[in-house]
This record gives C-alpha cells, structure tokens and sequence, in this order.
C-alpha cells in the first residue's frame, strides 16, 4: 500500500510541475547522449519487472560489429531520487498504482527533458504494459536525443548552398564544420571528420534506375561500385565495400517528410584490415529516374561504435528535399 500511495504521489507531482513549466526558468538538463535513468524501486528492478525493462531498452543496436545495448541504463530507488536526479534528460518512472496509465511529459525539472510514466495495478499488469509500450517508449526516448544531438552538432554547418553535389541531387543536409570535405565532384560527395578515436564520414551519390525493380543486393552491388570508385584505402588497389558476411539490415523509415529506406550494415577495405559500420538512406526520385543514397561509416578501432553511428544518423537526418 504505501508503495502504491508513493507511486500515486510522484505522478501526482509531476502532473503539477509538467504545467508549471511555462512559467517556471528550467536548469538545463544532464545526461549522456543515450542514456535513461529508470525511477522504480529496488526489489521491482531485481525482479520479473525489471527483467522485461532491460530486456526492451538493453536490446543492442542493430548493424554494429559488436553487441552495444541502444540505450545505458541507470536505476534508483523512488526515495533516493533526489535533485540530483531530476535534472536527468531521459527519466522513465514505474511503479504500481490504481489505474493503468502510459504518458509522456516534457521540461518537468529541467530543459531539454522528457519523462515517460509506466504505472499498473500490480506486477503482471506491469510487465504487460511496459511489453505492451515497447516500441513507443524507445521512440520516444530515441527521437528527444536525436533532436537534441542534431542542435548541438549542426549549430555551425557548411552552406549546403555551396556543395555541388547536394544542389546537383536537390536535396539540402546540415554537414558540421568539423567535416571537412573530401571530395565534391557533382556526382560524389565525401566529408569526413577526424577525431581522437577514428575517422566519421559523410558520403552522397545518386543510383540511376530506368524502370527496373531495385533490390537490396542491387543496391549493395553498386555500393560497392562506388566504393571501388571513389574511397580507396591506404594501400594500392583496395578499396572500401559491404561485408558480405553479414546483409544490411534495412527498415522504412520518414523523416523531414522523406520516407525513405535505413540500412545497417558493415564495411571493410578489401585487401586490407580496416572495417567498421555504416548507416545509408535511399531516397526514390521517380521524377529524375533515380534514386539518392546518403550515407555515413565510421572508423574507430578498441573503442564502442554505438554513439559515433548516433551521430552520423543524426547529421544524415537533417535532409531535406528541396
């Protein structure tokens, strides 16, 4: 009983302070870029309940070398849950209560912040629910760090105005300045970022389609065309292609009103040892006959993949179509 009047209190407190908020001046949040701290309490968390969270929100990234869990997880109990705490950017509070409920609020005690509330009437009802509300949790979650990774990196940005290659596709992406450009020969785009772990790359071309149905093997073929043409590795006669071990994951997705195909998958130089994973969206422009790939693929070797692939989604989400 008292862990159900506890529970009903905490909504009860954010509901209050999610309509303050407007008026209220917000700390700015705190937390690492995928990264949800989980407000419930300690025997739930060891139990069936919070092997179903870990189970949904541990689930690894697809498209990765290695198995990297798409979100890090922190717990604490409802009655350490302090200020400290509250200035977290991604908070997901469950627990019992009389009714069953789902919700989202956003800048509760902090800015940018988005709280999601997952409360049932008892253990099983939980599970349900939180199973239930999979999906739409880890979107959420997902697409306030995507936004907010996009402000952060694309504050100062190449002119996209003046790439050749973007005017030549019709299309407009926000590159950060801390890419610098490769190649831009109107056909082909190349960008890439060096860094203390590795390298980041942004690459644009077009795949020309005159009728013919395209399938995901066409699409790798002449991917790898394109990387025989145009990223050569660091010795002579190898170049960048697809694992072919290993078949791109692909998936519809719309953003910035494109629907579009995401594939994940790996490259490696052929003839060499170099490899790592990379994130494409292919774009049909029927008008044009053809079809527009934007891609990034990383390089860091002895280091995690998961947040550098977050970053390349986040650049390459900032298309738009002209």
């Amino acid at each position: 009983m008292l862990k159900r009047i506890a529970y009903a209190i905490l909504s009860i407190v954010l509901l209050i302070s999610c309509g303050k908020s407007d008026t209220v001046t917000l700390v700015s949040s705190t937390g690492r870029i995928n990264h949800v701290l989980i407000v419930m309490n300690d025997e739930d968390w060891q139990g069936k309940v919070g092997d179903e969270l870990k189970k949904i929100i541990g689930e690894p990234v697809k498209g990765l070398p290695q198995e990297e869990n798409q979100f890090s997880i922190t717990q604490v109990d409802p009655y350490t849950y302090n200020s400290l705490f509250k200035r977290n950017r991604n908070i997901l509070f469950v627990g019992l209560d009389k009714e069953e409920s789902f919700y989202t609020n956003h800048n509760v005690h902090a800015s940018p912040q988005t709280t999601v509330t997952i409360l049932s009437k008892d253990k099983e009802a939980l599970v349900e629910n939180i199973r239930s509300h999979a999906d739409e949790m880890i979107d959420i979650f997902k697409k306030n760090d995507l936004a907010l990774y996009q402000r952060k990196i694309t504050k100062d940005f190449h002119d996209p105005e003046t790439i050749e290659t973007l005017n030549n596709l019709g299309i407009s992406m926000k590159i950060p300045f801390e890419y610098k450009m490769v190649e831009d020969s109107g056909q082909f785009l190349w960008y890439r970022n060096t860094f203390e772990r590795g390298l980041l790359n942004i690459i644009a071309y077009e795949v020309p389609v005159f009728g013919e149905p395209y399938t995901m093997a066409s699409l790798v073929s002449f991917r790898d065309s394109i990387g025989k043409s145009y990223i050569p590795g660091q010795f002579d006669n190898t170049y960048m292609r697809t694992e072919p071990q290993f078949t791109p994951i692909t998936a519809k997705v719309k953003f910035n009103d494109i629907n579009a195909i995401e594939s994940r998958g790996l490259w490696f130089v052929e003839g060499d040892y170099m490899g790592g994973p990379f994130i494409s969206y292919t774009v049909e422009d029927k008008a044009n006959e053809r079809l527009i790939v934007v891609e990034g693929f990383s390089y860091s070797p002895s280091s995690k993949k998961r947040d550098v692939v977050f970053e390349l989604e986040a650049i390459l989400k900032t298309m738009e179509l002209k």
